[in-house]
């Protein structure tokens, strides 16, 4: 099986490159392959490779310099994403794509569901909305993973920033208006990796799963409950900070005054996730600590 990763380079991608290498031969491709700026290049790229599967891990996610570069969040997060989908289509490949809570507003009471109703607050989340309809569209095989608060041990990230300010702040000042389940990449990965297995071994149909799916980690928290839990947690483990857990302040979202809106409740039922694929999904506080652990022995 030839497997096409896309993004080898980001949280999602790196962990991918792990992960998935059972499965198949991987060819992981970054910028200096293809750029995905130049539609025709991707589109002959994927038609010379001509793989079985295309996992697509390659994203516009600066949320709010989106605000100010449309064109480019849009023509990474929706046209190249056409051109993998459609290409997906013609080669007979399953194409898997990522996607985010920030389709949605956040108002809802309770987790989302696939089938939640979208709006998005800000650019960012219409082009990741606007990319899910193009791969719809295109009627390829696909699954859609929508997930929510990444983090990782690599890039940039809110464990990995927290953990930082930490080192070099006595007091920090974190938003507690906003809950979701952070969700490691290894998480994301592993569950990819996971359900390309089922499929292949024929325990799921494909015709049968073709959509989206909640993919994040188990159980809620805020950022500021968020933030406090890396600090104690990480304190456990033998790090030493400046701040202390209770010096961790919390504030408003409109404190921040950021360009782009953020959903105030990000939470995404996993039930179909786990139904289709016979899945059981850790709680975030159980994966923190394993990212924690190797961001200090990278100290």
């Amino acid at each position: 099986m030839k497997i096409l990763l896309l993004g080898p380079n980001g949280q999602i991608g790196y962990e991918l490159q792990r992960s998935l290498l059972s499965l198949g031969h991987i060819k992981a491709c970054d910028r200096k392959m293809v750029d995905l700026g130049k539609l025709d290049d991707l589109k002959s790229f994927i038609f010379d490779y001509h793989p079985n599967i295309i996992v697509n891990a390659a994203a516009y996610t600066a949320v709010d310099k989106a605000e100010s570069e449309q064109d480019k969040a849009y023509h990474i997060n929706v046209k190249a994403v056409r051109v993998m989908a459609e290409n997906a289509k013609k080669l007979d490949a399953l194409l898997i794509h990522y996607s985010s809570d920030y389709i949605f507003d956040g108002q809802k009471k309770g987790a989302y569901t696939e089938i939640d109703k979208t709006n998005p607050l800000s650019i960012y989340g219409e082009t990741k909305l606007q990319g899910e309809l193009a791969i719809k569209a295109s009627t390829c095989k696909h699954l859609i993973f929508r997930t929510s608060w990444l983090y990782s041990a690599r890039r940039t990230n809110f464990v990995k920033t927290i953990f930082h300010l930490a080192k070099k702040q006595k007091t920090l000042n974190v938003v507690n208006d906003q809950i979701g389940s952070p969700t490691s990449a290894k998480l994301i990965a592993d569950v990819t990796s996971d359900c390309i297995s089922k499929i292949n071994k024929h325990k799921v149909s494909i015709n049968n799963i073709n959509g989206i799916y909640n993919l994040t980690a188990t159980s809620e928290t805020s950022w500021h409950g968020f933030a406090k839990h890396i600090i104690s947690e990480a304190q456990d483990l033998g790090a030493v900070f400046l701040v202390k857990p209770e010096n961790i302040h919390s504030i408003n979202s409109s404190e921040l005054n950021l360009p782009a809106m953020r959903p105030i409740n990000s939470t995404l039922n996993t039930q179909k996730l786990c139904d289709t694929f016979k899945l059981n999904l850790p709680s975030w506080q159980i994966l923190t600590g394993r990212v924690l652990k190797e961001l200090i022995l990278n100290i």
